[in-house]
């Protein structure tokens, strides 16, 4: 904003459409393409300026700007069981069960209170997530006998992963744990697991849903079960998994079979 303040020797929220227009095609000449930070800060900037002095409504159209498309991380299903072996703490290994088996971004998993739990109908009851929508996930055996072992052990209150107490770095202000916390176990997991790909909390969601794929559910039902609004969204997966007619492989594979 300052320098694009400096160019016109006035405010930026004083300037007309025009003078808006030709800066943004200097900037874009300048770095060559509009997906440069440069161009995106100063697109940003204005819109930001604009909503802070109350000019909503102006007569200017800043360009939309394209998210990149990267491909999500995903991991094997032998570094899965590597991951989920890795943690000393039983809380830790059901924690990444959960960010896996159910396919749970972060805050979700740390809402999960205990009458969430549904072990009857093997159910998971997963509140107010990501557009304020409540769904339902499955939960396998396997974690359900580790769920019912850890709460028979920590005996946890209203949440199932509690913080530390009150006044203690890591906590949380209503007593779950602490989203540094969720972050920190599945950072030291993958050091443990010797895992070497680039991978965070939601690295577990992308492969939840891409290992389904390759299992043989529908695109619709990983959409559900995601959480996801719009199915183009869900669409990505069908990039990463390993799936279809006839499972992709590489031509070197056959070059010497013959």
């Amino acid at each position: 904003m300052a320098k694009l303040a400096l160019h016109f020797d006035c405010l930026p929220t004083q300037l007309d459409p025009d003078q808006i227009n030709d800066y943004l095609y200097l900037v874009k000449q300048q770095h060559n393409t509009p997906s440069e930070s440069y161009f995106k800060f100063t697109v940003y900037g204005l819109r930001f300026a604009f909503r802070m002095e109350g000019l909503k409504d102006k007569l200017i159209e800043l360009p939309a700007i394209k998210a990149d498309k990267r491909l999500p991380v995903v991991l094997s299903r032998e570094e899965v069981q590597r991951l989920l072996k890795a943690p000393k703490l039983l809380k830790h290994r059901i924690l990444l069960g959960l960010l896996y088996g159910c396919g749970l971004r972060c805050f979700e998993v740390r809402n999960i209170r205990l009458s969430d739990l549904d072990f009857n109908r093997q159910m998971l009851h997963v509140r107010q997530g990501k557009g304020k929508k409540d769904r339902y996930v499955p939960l396998s055996q396997m974690l359900i006998r580790g769920l019912q072992n850890y709460i028979a052990s920590e005996q946890p209150g209203l949440w199932l992963f509690n913080g530390k107490p009150e006044g203690r770095a890591g906590g949380d202000f209503d007593s779950r744990y602490s989203q540094a916390g969720v972050q920190w176990a599945v950072r030291q997991a993958r050091k443990d697991a010797g895992i070497t790909k680039e991978m965070n909390v939601h690295t577990l969601r992308h492969t939840y849903a891409t290992h389904l794929l390759e299992d043989g559910l529908d695109i619709v039902s990983i959409k559900d079960l995601l959480g996801h609004a719009c199915i183009q969204t869900t669409m990505v997966y069908l990039h990463v998994a390993q799936s279809g007619r006839r499972k992709p492989f590489s031509p070197l594979d056959t070059l010497y079979a013959r």
